[in-house]
């Protein structure tokens, strides 16, 4: 099955701890799947909410598809039902009663035809956090340079 990813949440995983991720269908209008096709979507400041038994995709931003008449057009940051099993629903709901957790969309892709969103459970990170995050990027990036100029370095000697 193959997958094409639309857009992805990069920040997302800077700013919180992802826990575990689930996906989830949308409840889109045809507009809506022509921008998502053409990756005309915006993923930053958006979250999930759960209202009752159902989960909503709050401030995603889909921007209005060019060539559709104005009787198509939707509000591109309208409220968006997610399609899920009652089953996560109700794990979801159990989790983020949790203190500090929270359900945010980290892609948009199509699948099988379908467009579907990953939702991921995560946790706030902190400023020290952050940093600290930064950091260890930062030592493997040297470590993996410092690895590959030795290993460039063996195979000029053997050759």
């Amino acid at each position: 099955m193959a997958i094409t990813v639309v857009t992805q949440n990069k920040k997302a995983y800077h700013d919180y701890f992802v826990v575990e991720t689930v996906e989830a269908g949308m409840v889109l209008s045809g507009v809506e799947v022509k921008s998502l096709r053409a990756g005309r979507v915006n993923l930053k400041d958006s979250y999930a909410r759960i209202k009752g038994e159902e989960v909503y995709l709050v401030n995603t931003h889909i921007s209005p598809y060019e060539r559709a008449d104005g009787f198509a057009q939707t509000e591109p940051d309208r409220t968006r039902k997610l399609l899920l099993h009652k089953e996560e629903i109700t794990r979801l709901i159990g989790k983020t009663r949790v203190k500090g957790y929270t359900i945010i969309p980290t892609r948009i892709y199509f699948k099988a035809g379908k467009a579907k969103v990953e939702l991921a459970l995560a946790k706030g990170k902190t400023f020290h956090d952050k940093r600290e995050a930064i950091k260890k990027k930062d030592v493997e990036r040297e470590m993996s340079k410092a690895m590959s100029a030795r290993r460039g370095g063996k195979r000029e000697k053997a050759g």
